[in-house]
């Protein structure tokens, strides 16, 4: 079985150095973000090693590896999901973005998200006018469905509209959770990089509520001078 195979595969790669490293770095200690994950010490360009070995594994074992307590075997699922989707028709793009949505409890930490969600949702809704499935993300109270909606706008960011990761930030501007403050943060930063002007007039509308983590992350690129005006406007 393919799921077996893969994870084989990856534990032959695995180092307990980075294995105890990568459990500190995404905070898996109780009460924390990635409480309970469990890593096997591979490095990312490894995995993604292993997962162009498996392009073409069904869904079925995809599941199997979503489901497995090792972070790095999630990861593998995902690369090679991403994979199958730049190559798919229509009709299989929509499949595989249903699969990729009803498994977002296991899509469960920041770099899992991030390295997946923009080339799948996002891409899926890149040219649609009916965006609606990212505010029911939005609005979802799993705060990786959250972060699957706002970075997934990156693939609209770099089609030039920024519309939606506006509206977004806009919507997570009262967010509890510091990793949203960063995901928002970095798409505001990514839109600047396109047009400092949208970027600038967000700015100056939200800067004095915006989280200080979300806002350090969207005037990363700006002049020492802008920086200076919106932290010390923001205090």
């Amino acid at each position: 079985m393919q799921a077996t195979e893969i994870k084989n595969a990856l534990l032959a790669l695995g180092s307990p150095e980075r294995a105890t490293h990568s459990s500190y770095f995404f905070k898996t200690g109780k009460g924390q973000y990635g409480e309970g994950d469990r890593f096997i010490g591979c490095t990312v360009p490894e995995t993604r090693k292993v997962a162009s070995l498996y392009r073409a594994t069904p869904q079925r074992e995809l599941e199997k590896l979503l489901a497995d307590p090792l972070h790095e075997c999630r990861l593998c699922a995902l690369v090679i999901l991403v994979s199958q989707f730049r190559k798919a028709d229509d009709a299989t793009r929509r499949e595989i973005v249903d699969f990729y949505l009803s498994h977002t409890d296991r899509i469960n930490n920041w770099d899992l998200v991030d390295l997946s969600c923009y080339h799948i949702v996002g891409e899926w809704l890149k040219e649609k006018e009916d965006r609606s499935l990212l505010y029911r993300l939005a609005e979802s109270t799993l705060l990786w469905d959250q972060r699957i909606a706002m970075v997934s706008t990156l693939a609209f960011i770099r089609n030039n509209d920024f519309t939606d990761t506006l509206h977004l930030s806009e919507i997570f501007l009262t967010h509890t959770h510091d990793l949203m403050h960063k995901a928002a943060g970095w798409m505001l930063r990514e839109v600047g990089k396109r047009d400092e002007q949208v970027l600038t007039g967000f700015l100056d509308r939200f800067y004095r509520v915006m989280p200080r983590t979300m806002l350090r992350y969207a005037i990363e690129r700006l002049t020492a001078e802008q920086k200076a005006y919106y932290m010390h406007r923001s205090k």
